[in-house]
């Protein structure tokens, strides 16, 4: 495979061997190994939205694998004189790079390439559509904990209709054997009027929280919105969001996960961010490794 642009361009086989990889690579000592398949090799960071966890991770991956990195800077770029989102790719494509990471608003960017590129890319997050390696990320935090995915459910609660994590975990997840559960605002649960998930379960909140063995947050993506949340952050948090009212539903060994970035207070109150259910930060540090793994992967043309 030359790119990772969906996952589910992957068997089932496929993700779990990059979760395998992933996990392996929390041993320091085999960095020297993979990074034969790395060392010198050139790639541009295209960040066309705002980001922190998946873009310097990526480049904590990169320096790590001894890659050498280019930081694209939209702002500065030849795109503020017009230049199109394709002639700016076609651009970095022209120099022989080794690799391409790049995120945008724009759902299925790759599709306007019709294979006019020849540098591999992952997408890093396109619009509302897919986010292949936090959906890897989020398998592996769940991997570790639970020693697989077999009798597990899942809820994700929030704003499903605009989270591309929600829709990419939602349907690897199923893959692999893991009951999705679905909660919040109903204007945001595509399923109960798109139909875009038929086999995800719709179960009001906080009832949600009982049946869990993950809870998974979302943050409320107001920049997507038409409208803004008709709730206030308190309504919002008492109604749909984790708080220390309603944390006593959560399983004995239930984890809370969330995406990020957190709205602290909305989706889920303070004080629970990194209690001891918490594995938000983990989740952070394994997409490191997953980051890795993907990048080995596609480079080492496995």
């Amino acid at each position: 495979m030359k790119n990772l642009f969906s996952l589910n361009e992957l068997t089932v086989e496929k993700i779990e061997y990059l979760l395998d990889l992933s996990e392996k690579l929390t041993d320091l000592s085999e960095f020297e190994n993979i990074k034969k398949i790395t060392n010198d090799k050139l790639v541009c960071n295209l960040f066309f939205e705002p980001s922190t966890r998946t873009h310097y991770s990526f480049e904590v991956a990169q320096n790590r694998l001894n890659m050498k990195i280019i930081s694209f800077d939209s702002v500065n770029s030849s795109m503020q004189k017009k230049e199109t989102f394709y002639d700016t790719i076609k651009t970095f494509d022209s120099f022989s790079l080794d690799l391409l990471i790049i995120r945008c608003s724009e759902n299925e960017f790759w599709k306007q390439f019709d294979c006019e590129i020849q540098t591999p890319i992952i997408n890093a997050g396109d619009g509302t559509s897919e986010h292949p390696t936090q959906s890897l990320l989020d398998l592996l935090t769940i991997k570790k904990e639970f020693s697989g995915f077999s009798g597990l459910t899942v809820g994700i609660i929030g704003d499903i209709v605009n989270s591309r994590v929600a829709h990419t975990n939602i349907e690897t997840m199923q893959r692999l054997g893991i009951k999705v559960l679905l909660s919040g605002p109903l204007e945001y649960i595509p399923v109960l009027n798109l139909n875009d998930f038929p086999n995800a379960e719709y179960i009001p909140f906080p009832e949600i929280l009982s049946k869990c063995d993950v809870v998974m947050m979302l943050r409320i993506q107001h920049e997507r919105h038409l409208h803004k949340c008709c709730l206030e952050k308190s309504e919002y948090n008492k109604n749909y969001g984790l708080n220390s009212k309603n944390f006593s539903l959560l399983k004995r060994n239930a984890i809370i996960m969330h995406p990020g970035p957190v709205n602290r207070g909305i989706e889920i109150t303070d004080e629970l961010v990194e209690c001891e259910k918490s594995r938000i930060f983990e989740q952070m540090k394994n997409g490191v490794f997953v980051r890795m793994a993907v990048i080995c992967y596609l480079l080492s043309k496995i």
